[in-house]
């Protein structure tokens, strides 16, 4: 009988720890993390370029409207920046975002320092390394995304479609921003045509997926706009339907794979002396 009682007292101390913990979370419309490549095969006026972007992004009144129309008003949101897989730096934690006083807030501690590149392009790594960042974050959202960024497949680290695949299966939605913007920065070996079709096919999953391909820097700044709206804006927000009427597609998650998830690595191991991303 003792052994019953401390079973009965155990469970009963786990459900109020549980009971709290649920309770001492802020409630807030989508968890969002916010993972941008920084890869050697973008030059540092590219770097510049997408930071930019974010900034614009987050302050516009299109994606402020989309926050405000949300159940609580508010979400919670994280930039990291990345790139082999060892390379994954939050420059900013998990902050509220509910105003346009917090969105200048939060871009103001993102362009405190400038952005920091590195070699390799480990896309399967952030993936894991932003999902680990809901645990215990302290927020409680309806939605929890990540949304990637990158200007080529994954060349170092596990295996791309089985983190996707990992992560999916948590009720964590992983959205796409491939930037095929060849041309622009440094010539990389290791760009791929084709990077709208591999982020489709092996990047993005979970509920609702979808990705946005930008053909060039200047589709950069509308595109990420665009992204964070229909992520934020609930069903039927006139916002929201206003940019799933606009140019570039959106793009939702394969049905059916056809890329060769592993293109990244082949080229990677068969490359001859050009080493630079």
């Amino acid at each position: 009988m003792p052994g019953f009682w401390n079973r009965f007292l155990t469970a009963a101390l786990c459900s109020a720890i549980t009971t709290e913990m649920a309770a001492a979370q802020e409630p807030v419309d989508v968890e969002l993390v916010l993972a941008v490549d920084v890869s050697l095969s973008m030059s540092p006026d590219e770097l510049v370029i997408q930071r930019d972007g974010y900034v614009a992004a987050l302050t516009d009144g299109a994606v402020l409207q989309a926050i405000a129309g949300g159940l609580h008003g508010r979400i919670a949101v994280t930039y990291v920046e990345w790139a082999g897989a060892t390379v994954q730096q939050v420059v900013v934690p998990w902050s509220v975002i509910a105003t346009a006083e917090d969105a200048r807030a939060f871009v103001a501690q993102m362009t405190a320092t400038p952005p920091r590149s590195a070699r390799r392009t480990s896309i399967s790594s952030a993936l894991e390394f932003a999902g680990s960042l809901f645990e215990n974050n302290g927020y409680r959202g309806t939605k929890r995304v990540i949304d990637v960024s990158g200007d080529g497949p994954n060349n170092q680290g596990g295996p791309v479609d089985q983190a996707r695949d990992r992560i999916a299966a948590k009720g964590i939605t992983i959205n796409g921003l491939p930037l095929m913007t060849n041309g622009g920065g440094m010539i990389s070996a290791y760009d791929i045509t084709n990077l709208d079709s591999y982020y489709t096919d092996c990047v993005i999953g979970g509920p609702g997926a979808f990705m946005i391909p930008v053909n060039g820097w200047a589709q950069f700044p509308e595109a990420i706009r665009r992204k964070l709206v229909l992520e934020l804006a609930g069903a039927g927000h006139p916002i929201r339907a206003a940019m799933e009427a606009a140019s570039p597609p959106v793009i939702e998650v394969a049905s059916t794979f056809t890329t060769d998830c592993q293109i990244g690595e082949k080229m990677w191991n068969n490359r001859g002396w050009i080493d630079i991303q």
